[in-house]
């Protein structure tokens, strides 16, 4: 499944783009996902919770590819 989640900030952290998205219900169960290495980020393992993603970036866990937008004036 494909999402794409606009922004209206410069970057999103990872942590709360897996929230902000809906695939993880709590800050904690965000945590876990990336710690355990389930979080790819553009293409590339990415255990760091909080790595700034911007408008282009793209993130996967499972089945779920989320690419970033920006709508930053």
């Amino acid at each position: 499944m494909e999402q794409t989640i606009t922004i209206k900030t410069p970057f999103i952290r990872l942590d709360a783009l897996l929230k902000f998205a809906g695939i993880a219900q709590t800050g904690g169960e965000a945590k876990i996902y990336i710690l355990e290495g389930d979080v790819s980020y553009n293409g590339s393992p990415c255990t760091m919770r909080g790595k700034k993603c911007y408008p282009g970036d793209k993130v996967q866990i499972g089945d779920v590819s989320i690419t970033i937008a920006g709508d930053v004036p």
